[in-house]
């Protein structure tokens, strides 16, 4: 079983990134705040901690994880090629849509950082909400 570590939001596309401790999750609407969520099948990306270390080491670079614009952050479960899977976050269940692919944003905050998330789905997964619900920092994660 995993943990939630992180959480957050961006306004609107190339807006910055707002780290929050909690916040609702709808079907309708994604994550609070977030302008992706209305997308039905990315409305929330979620990023592993080991993947993100490991991204970083190969970079050559300590980056913030929101960095890479992510909505969550968790640790202790696997991301990659877990397209169907489900995942659930306190309450809240997410079914895994796709690989989150890294963009050239990624390399305008660091680059050749888009590089180094292209292996092993480091980039993270986007996700669609199943079950909505409130989720808060420290929460178990967990795939079912």
């Amino acid at each position: 079983m995993g943990k939630l570590l992180g959480i957050a939001r961006k306004a609107k596309s190339g807006a910055p990134m707002e780290e929050i401790h909690a916040a609702g999750v709808t079907v309708e609407q994604g994550l609070e705040g977030d302008y992706r969520g209305k997308l039905r099948r990315r409305q929330i990306s979620v990023l592993a901690r080991e993947d993100w270390e490991a991204t970083c080491a190969e970079h050559g670079k300590d980056l913030a994880w929101t960095t890479r614009r992510a909505n969550l952050l968790v640790e202790g479960v696997a991301l990659k090629e877990a397209t169907g899977s489900r995942l659930k976050i306190g309450d809240v269940v997410l079914e895994i849509y796709c690989e989150t692919d890294p963009c050239t944003i990624m390399d305008k905050a660091s680059p050749g950082l888009r590089r180094a998330l292209e292996p092993d789905w480091r980039g993270g997964v986007c996700c669609r909400v199943i079950k909505g619900g409130r989720i808060s920092l420290g929460d178990d994660v967990d795939f079912i």
